[in-house]
């Protein structure tokens, strides 16, 4: 089949949308980007689509909390459409931001009675921004295909994931939905700054129950070429870049 097709979808105060347009078109796809209230005015537009990206940022400058306002519109505006689109068997990713706008929109993980299962909050240390290793830790999301560990920076101030309740994250965890831990190059979990926001259970990426909804704090599309690694003078230029293959699996996905 031909290319899949991209939207990235951006909103006052993302900033990572040409990143990850760059990112998708190495990869193989098509990317076009798209403001949220173009959207909203034909959200058919959606239909035309493979695959959803929400990009990093701080969309409306963070007010409230991290990707709240942005969520809380797909949330209202184009909550149905959405879920038309996940289940056609598309694929929808969410990086920094946009794994905050995920989260708190309730396409990653649904509510329950009593309100959100987990969120993301303010780290324990304050903004973050640094390079990190994280580990993959299920085979659910198609995302993540071939990936055991990626070496990728990360910049935010609210990505300390927490659960409601620890037996919830247990849950999550046995679904095989915590897909990506922090750890340190050999692997290992620990305190920080291996763990940069002490996020509950190490966790860095979460996927929904089909696998095919990914949200993660650090920036694949950061290290898609090689010299985008800041040692890469002294430690060598490898083949690509430890991200791009995050985006190449969505590519293929489609041409399986």
């Amino acid at each position: 089949m031909a290319s899949p097709k991209v939207l990235i979808l951006r909103a006052p105060g993302t900033n990572c949308d040409f990143e990850a347009q760059f990112a998708f078109e190495l990869a193989g796809a098509q990317a076009d980007r798209l403001h949220i209230i173009r959207l909203r005015e034909s959200p058919k537009l959606l239909q035309q689509y493979q695959i959803l990206m929400l990009p990093g940022g701080f969309s409306y400058g963070d007010d409230v909390a991290a990707g709240k306002i942005q969520a809380v519109q797909l949330a209202h505006f184009l909550g149905e459409e959405l879920r038309q689109f996940r289940d056609q068997e598309k694929l929808i990713l969410g990086v920094c931001n946009g794994f905050q706008v995920l989260i708190k929109s309730g396409l990653l993980v649904a509510p329950d009675d009593e309100g959100p299962v987990a969120t993301l909050t303010a780290n324990t240390r304050g903004y973050q921004d640094r390079w990190l290793y994280v580990q993959t830790t299920s085979s659910k999301s198609p995302f993540l295909k071939g990936i055991t560990r990626m070496h990728v920076p990360m910049a935010h101030g609210e990505g300390n994931f927490v659960c409601r309740k620890q037996w919830m994250l247990d849950g999550l965890e046995q679904a095989g939905q915590v897909v990506l831990k922090y750890v340190n190059e050999k692997g290992q979990t620990g305190a920080y700054p291996v763990n940069p926001n002490g996020s509950q259970g190490d966790v860095a990426g979460l996927c929904d129950p089909t696998g095919r909804v990914l949200g993660l704090m650090p920036h694949p599309e950061r290290h898609v070429l090689p010299t985008h690694h800041p040692r890469w003078t002294r430690e060598g230029l490898k083949s690509e870049g430890d991200g791009l293959q995050l985006f190449r699996n969505a590519v293929e996905y489609f041409k399986g």
